[in-house]
């Protein structure tokens, strides 16, 4: 009857160091790290607003992390965007709501905005500040444009937007993004302090 032998295997493995162990999870957490920042790059952007165009709404400093125009490609009425216009001011980023869309006919009158013969209800605006702009002004009714959207500023006493012939309608592509949330609250150009209590999704 023949013998059984038993065979044994003498390779041990050799236990991880706690250094190999650290290079590990530093290899990990740098992968997930990477992943994120592609992910914000692709979707995300941060701009600060400049000027008083937004006030109350958004004030001059505020951070704003936007939606990126990778993803954000439906302007939909009321929509805070920024968008770059390259024959205005030399490319100059703008900080507006989207008033109206594609097909919609806009009219003003003693500051008033009506979209297709419905007055828009703007709880956002600044009491007593719904100038119109008399110089160098579009003509209204006006209909907006295959691709575009018409914009204004809250702060319509102090905003130069889609009623001047100098910015006019804006091509949705040239929209950057849509802004969603306030991560930093500016000090409005050195008049307050910032508060943070604004901080928040923006609307």
């Amino acid at each position: 009857m023949g013998k059984f032998e038993r065979r044994t295997d003498n390779t041990k493995k050799t236990p991880s160091t706690w250094q190999q162990k650290l290079l590990m999870d530093l290899h990990d957490i740098l992968f997930v790290l990477a992943g994120f920042m592609l992910i914000y790059m692709l979707f995300f952007r941060v701009v600060v607003v400049e000027g008083d165009s937004m006030k109350s709404t958004l004030l001059d400093g505020d951070r704003l992390l936007l939606l990126s125009n990778v993803v954000y490609q439906e302007p939909q009425q009321g929509d805070i965007i920024v968008a770059r216009k390259n024959s205005f001011r030399g490319g100059e980023c703008v900080v507006k709501r989207v008033i109206a869309t594609e097909g919609q006919t806009v009219a003003i009158d003693d500051g008033i905005v009506v979209v297709n013969g419905v007055e828009l209800d703007e709880p956002y605006l600044r009491e007593g500040l719904l100038t119109d702009i008399k110089s160098n002004s579009v003509t209204f009714p006006l209909v907006v444009g295959e691709g575009q959207v018409f914009v204004l500023g809250d702060n319509r006493g102090a905003s130069l937007d889609s009623r001047s012939r100098e910015l006019g309608l804006i091509d949705e592509r040239q929209i950057l993004g849509k802004a969603i949330f306030l991560m930093m609250p500016g000090n409005d150009g050195g008049h307050q302090q910032p508060d943070y209590n604004r901080v928040g999704v923006v609307n």
